[in-house]
């Protein structure tokens, strides 16, 4: 059997699904949108029988077809069991984006009817609620224009093509909303808070003076030790599993000082002896 490589793109309608399958063709994926979900083996088949080399296949596959929902996990788990690794990326976006999204294009949501787009992105929501749990990989677009979200797929694709496991290490502000596309959280706002200090309140994580600050706690040390021992504990038990982007989150009240110092230490911390370990400061400039 060749080996293949199929990687499924659903989630929200309004979410970006053109342009992530637009950008897997770019990246040599033989794409298809709207395939009738009981013909997913047929085209396996096509495809691994075909005199072209085709060894990597991108599907959107979504709610305008009927039986999708009803028949995508047991078609999901046959091929599995067959030996098909299956990756399931799934989009989605807050209610308003969306709704902004289909009033500047004039389209009308595929569930509404004869409701507004509203209701149909909530109907539509509940039905992927089941989906969602399934997905590989879960990408919040809300804040994202088509050229952000066309970079961010294509790291993403790329890195899905090597054999090691990509690590993201992420500061959030909880006061800003918990990020959607990750694998980890870790809440740190019990630690000491910089913010309440006069001289540190302007700056953020990344200062010596902020992490001094933070790291000096006893609490500081024993919460570091117990968390990389449990990240390390993880770690080979998810590249086991064939999981190949891992992303952790940590978070404090505004994503400026503590979650910065911690995922700063984090990233530090692993990266030795290893290249593919990233940082990411979602809020940190935010005020």
């Amino acid at each position: 059997m060749r080996e293949l490589r199929i990687i499924i793109i659903s989630g929200l309608s309004g979410t970006g699904k053109s342009t992530a399958l637009k950008t897997l063709e770019d990246l040599g994926f033989f794409c298809v949108d709207n395939l009738p979900v009981l013909l997913l083996p047929k085209f396996i088949e096509l495809c691994q029988s075909s005199i072209h080399d085709v060894s990597k296949i991108g599907l959107v596959m979504d709610v305008r077809e009927r039986e999708f929902l009803k028949e995508y996990p047991h078609m999901c788990d046959l091929l599995q069991g067959e030996g098909y690794h299956i990756e399931l990326i799934f989009l989605e976006s807050s209610d308003e984006v969306l709704i902004q999204r289909f009033s500047e294009t004039r389209r009308q949501h595929p569930l509404s009817d004869e409701g507004s787009v509203a209701e149909g992105i909530q109907i539509e929501r509940e039905k992927l609620g089941e989906l969602k749990s399934r997905a590989d990989k879960i990408i919040d677009t809300s804040e994202l224009t088509v050229h952000q979200l066309r970079m961010l797929l294509e790291e993403y694709f790329q890195q899905l093509s090597t054999r090691s496991m990509h690590i993201t290490f992420m500061s959030f502000g909880f006061k800003y909303g918990v990020p959607h596309d990750i694998d980890m959280l870790f809440d740190v706002r019990f630690l000491p808070n910089p913010y309440f200090v006069s001289e540190l309140k302007d700056l953020d994580g990344t200062d010596p003076r902020v992490a001094d600050y933070v790291f000096r706690r006893q609490e500081t040390q024993g919460y570091l030790q117990k968390l990389q021992d449990f990240i390390s504990f993880q770690l080979p038990l998810f590249e086991r599993e064939g999981k190949t982007y891992l992303t952790i989150a940590i978070g404090c009240t505004g994503g400026r000082h503590r979650s910065v110092v911690i995922a700063e230490h984090l990233k530090e911390l692993f990266s030795r002896g290893k290249s593919d370990v990233y940082i990411n400061h979602r809020d940190f400039k935010k005020h």
